[in-house]
């Protein structure tokens, strides 16, 4: 029989990681995964009493992995395996904790997500975390911080470490941040966390954005891929008739949009976790505005297109930002009415009506 790993081959670092874990034992184990989460399930086909939560904070990935163990794992192991997809791991207690890291992932991210891990640990649990940098001393540093042994697995193409928690951290670091920006003249306080778009402070584009938005009253807005919410916060903030609906596939943007909504005492804002469009009514709104990553060779922002299509009414407008407007002088004049491309310092405005 094929094995899970051969049907989608997981990152060295992922296998390398599982590969010490195995060698403890544990009966509720939490985990993250680099791939479709092949390594648990693969573990539990060989220990049917585990229960394992693989957790995920962008549902894209979520979705993947919900599809690729729909089809090619048994019932048995997926009653033993917790796919979720939110802002932080569950609360729930557990004996060992796999966190398998990238060279090159947001360092910030990763030391958020090992302090969580190590918290959801019993006393006597493991962290099992690794790196495909097999010269690393970054992990090292931050594993030493956390406990006062780690156990060094060295491998040819990835790092492991491991320690044993012996007592509750003493100080629990606060990754989330507030930063605040001016709409015409109104002070907007927004709520950011590592995993989330522009960390830390307001996105020019966004910024470009929102300086290019007029709205009246009672305006639909739907903001697809609203990050930390800025633009969002912007428009409801204008006008409390606006009612603006926020979407982003990343569970933490969602939860940071709705912090930032409550911070500003905003109640016309409405959020919503979807990778995969909108579950808004469709041809129910009158502005669409989005500022599509640059990655995935324009397939994202392709989907955020399609969804401003979908939800907007005949007639309604789409306004988004870029640096890279060539694709969009290409794509969108067979597919939208009016529209218009201009710069706006150092990035491009995209405007088109739907038909």
């Amino acid at each position: 029989m094929e094995s899970l790993a051969t049907k989608l081959a997981p990152r060295d670092t992922e296998i390398r990681a599982w590969e010490v874990a195995s060698t403890f034992e544990a009966r509720h184990i939490l985990c993250t995964t680099q791939g479709r989460g092949q390594n648990a399930a693969q573990y539990i086909e060989s220990n049917l009493e585990v229960h394992i939560g693989c957790w995920f904070i962008d549902q894209y990935p979520y979705h993947k992995a919900v599809d690729f163990h729909s089809e090619h794992t048994t019932t048995k192991v997926r009653s033993r395996l917790k796919l979720y997809c939110s802002a932080d791991p569950e609360e729930q207690k557990v004996e060992l904790a796999i966190l398998p890291l990238l060279t090159h992932g947001e360092a910030e991210l990763s030391r958020d997500m090992l302090q969580l891990m190590v918290q959801r640990l019993t006393i006597g649990g493991r962290l099992v975390a690794s790196v495909d940098n097999v010269r690393d001393r970054w992990l090292h540093d931050q594993m030493r911080e956390l406990f006062p042994k780690v156990t060094v697995h060295t491998f040819a193409d990835a790092i492991v470490y491991s320690a044993v928690k012996q007592n509750e951290l003493k100080k629990v670091r606060n990754f989330q941040c507030e930063f605040a920006f001016r709409d015409r003249e109104q002070l907007i306080y927004a709520i950011s966390r590592p995993g989330v778009f522009s960390h830390r402070h307001i996105d020019p584009g966004a910024r470009q954005l929102i300086d290019a938005i007029d709205i009246g009253p009672k305006t639909r807005v739907i903001d697809i891929g609203c990050g930390a919410g800025t633009v969002a916060l912007a428009l409801a903030t204008r006008d409390a008739t606006t009612y603006v609906h926020a979407v982003d596939g990343n569970a933490r943007a969602v939860q940071c949009t709705e912090l930032g909504a409550a911070r500003n005492q905003l109640t016309n804002i409405v959020t919503e976790l979807n990778s995969r469009g909108t579950k808004a009514t469709k041809g129910s709104f009158d502005l669409a505005v989005a500022n599509p990553p640059y990655f995935a060779d324009f397939r994202i922002a392709e989907h955020f297109i399609n969804t401003a299509k979908e939800a907007l009414k005949p007639g309604g407008q789409l306004l988004l930002v870029t640096k890279q407007p060539q694709w969009y002088e290409e794509y969108l004049p067979d597919r939208w009415d009016d529209v218009d491309i201009w710069p706006s310092k150092k990035y491009h405005l995209v405007a088109g009506v739907r038909t």
